[in-house]
């Protein structure tokens, strides 16, 4: 019978198997809190012009709504 090692024992190892540690001193902060996400540059949002098929799903939405609220306040208009 072979014996599986320990799951505790490869916590901290990559996946791989090769001992290699999977994060550097660099990628865990000072509270110990592993920090792999990219640095993402915060670029201002800038808005654009809306395109005729945005428009047309909010005119849609739009006239169903208004469509529902004369139907229900006016029952028989239809």
């Amino acid at each position: 019978m072979s014996r599986a090692p320990s799951p505790e024992a490869d916590d901290d190892r990559d996946a791989d198997g090769d001992g290699e540690w999977r994060f550097g001193v660099d990628d865990v902060g000072p509270d110990g809190i592993i920090d792999d996400e990219p640095e993402v540059e915060q670029l201002p949002i800038e808005p654009e012009s809306p395109r005729a098929e945005n428009v047309a799903f909010v005119l849609l939405g739009v006239l169903l709504a208004v469509g529902l609220i004369v139907v229900t306040v006016f029952p028989g208009a239809f």
